[in-house]
């Protein structure tokens, strides 16, 4: 998280200093100010949240050349220049340089306040951009396949590590999109037959009547198209790791020949008496609670107990939207590799769209967000945009109360309506709080 924004005002005139130190005060932000633009400068890091406040005319470092040097330090720190009437054109070719503002004297102090605040909110993007890029570039292993923070996918890769390690059967369970096969992946590729092949088998994909071979195999002339010997995925994956999704997609006669491959670690090919032993790691997948189905007569119950030695849950992603900003970083550089785009730098109008999404369609449809997005089509969330459009008709203020609400309601939830906790963990005084809570109406029990 950024912290400890920074208003820093350069300018020789003392009695002019100490007006803009108090105006910006009185607005909650914390100033430094300076006379000089080499004191300033010994101050300004490429890691600064902050917004640089200068006047043009000064003695021995003017404004301009004060912006300039700053650019150099990081050409994304906001800089606004203060500039007396005869200075507009000078003002306006600063702005060509790479201010980011400027205010002609004499001014009111909501214009300045207003600039500030769009000033550190820009830089707040482009911090939170460059954090993003390089926890991801720091990524190794397990954390470069199972993006996230939040506890719910700190949990899920503790266990997908612990569990790699070992040679017992999982059952993913997870909703569509939620990135089930990216974790038995990651349990192949973590494990110890990493180095053998890994076979994925879509059950709800295949044909009933090609599913027996497909698993299995068949031997030449085994049924009337059988036109030569064939390796089922079973046979293949010998060695390895045989990955079975949406496995309740399975039709129940064959649901039994799976058990006993499963109890047996051997298969026959179709048309054939021969035994294939198989060293053979099984992963299953489903959307659907194979225990209710089993009490339906839907599944096999025996199967379902073989298969749950060990369950992993996959979260969705409406359960963990504070890891949205570093996955669709994640996936975006997925995209600028496949279609040679840059990654765009994101904005206030898109985090608010991501954050407030539910998400149905999980990370797969976060890939497609991704995709949209370096290719610069848009969000195209929902079929009408209708929810798109709202957004972009949305003030930045507006867009920030509504992110502002959400983590509020959000810390409530998180510590059981305790008032104290919650302004602890926000940093509020109580007061702040109660005057938030108030703003947005929000109400606990």
């Amino acid at each position: 998280m950024i912290k400890n924004a920074k208003v820093i005002i350069v300018d020789d005139d003392e009695d002019l200093r100490h007006a803009l130190t108090q105006s910006l005060s009185l607005a909650g932000y914390d100033v430094d100010s300076y006379s000089s633009g080499y004191d300033a400068l010994n101050t300004i890091t490429r890691n600064l949240y902050g917004v640089i406040i200068t006047d043009i005319r000064m003695p021995v470092i003017d404004g301009l050349e004060l912006m300039l040097k700053v650019l150099e330090i990081d050409p994304a720190i906001p800089t606004i220049v203060i500039t007396g009437h005869g200075d507009i054109s000078t003002a306006v070719n600063a702005m060509r340089n790479g201010a980011y503002d400027f205010i002609e004297k004499p001014f009111a102090a909501e214009r300045l306040v207003g600039a500030v605040s769009r000033g550190l909110e820009k830089r707040r993007l482009v911090l939170e951009n460059r954090t993003l890029r390089d926890e991801l570039a720091s990524q190794e292993g397990l954390d470069r396949r199972l993006v996230g923070r939040t506890p719910a996918m700190l949990t899920l890769r503790a266990e997908t590590m612990a569990l790699a390690q070992t040679d017992v059967d999982i059952l993913v369970w997870g909703e569509t999109g939620s990135g089930k096969e990216v974790v038995a992946r990651a349990l192949h590729e973590e494990g110890l037959r990493s180095n053998k092949p890994f076979v994925a088998l879509n059950c709800g994909a295949i044909p009933i009547e090609m599913m027996e071979s497909e698993l299995f195999g068949h031997e030449c002339g085994a049924f009337t198209s059988a036109n030569k010997q064939r390796v089922g995925k079973l046979e293949y994956a010998n060695g390895g790791t045989i990955f079975l999704d949406e496995i309740e997609s399975m039709p129940l006669e064959l649901q039994v020949k799976l058990l006993r491959v499963i109890e047996t670690r051997s298969i026959e090919r179709l048309g054939s008496n021969k035994v294939i032993d198989l060293d053979i790691r099984f992963i299953a997948a489903t959307k659907t609670d194979l225990e209710l189905a089993s009490q339906k007569h839907l599944f096999r119950a025996d199967l379902y107990y073989r298969l749950n030695v060990v369950t992993l849950i996959v979260p969705p992603l409406r359960e963990r939207k504070d890891d949205i900003p570093l996955l669709l970083h994640h996936l975006a550089r997925d995209a600028r590799t496949r279609y040679r785009k840059e990654i765009p730098e994101y904005t206030s109008t898109l985090m608010r769209a991501l954050m407030t999404y539910e998400w149905p369609g999980n990370v797969r449809e976060l890939r497609n967000i991704a995709d949209r997005w370096v290719l610069g089509l848009g969000l195209g969330i929902n079929s009408d945009n209708a929810l798109v459009n709202n957004l972009e008709e949305d003030s930045l203020s507006e867009q920030m109360a509504i992110i502002e609400k959400q983590l509020i309601e959000k810390a409530l939830e998180k510590n059981e309506s305790s008032i104290r906790k919650t302004y602890e963990q926000l940093k509020l005084s109580r007061k702040a709080l109660y005057e938030k809570m108030k703003k947005h109406q929000i109400r606990v029990n």
